[in-house]
């Protein structure tokens, strides 16, 4: 991945986190910041390794999906 489709899906992640519970973005630190979960989320997304980017994207989007039909 080229290092400007990164920084989109970087901050496509970190605008959908922004839309997230805190009990939400608990659990997605816990699954790509397990070792340092005082991070603050948008951290948290800049040390993501590249190869874990789309299927945290897709995990955000469905999340969002969801909350959008519970409303």
């Amino acid at each position: 991945m080229n290092e400007q489709l990164q920084n989109y899906a970087r901050e496509q992640l970190k605008q959908g986190l922004s839309q997230c519970t805190e009990g939400q973005q608990r659990l997605f630190k816990q699954m790509y910041a397990f070792k340092t979960m005082d991070l603050p989320i948008n951290d948290c997304v800049d040390s993501m390794p590249i190869e874990k980017l789309d299927w945290a994207m897709q995990q955000v989007e469905a999340t969002l999906a969801k909350a959008k039909l519970n409303l």
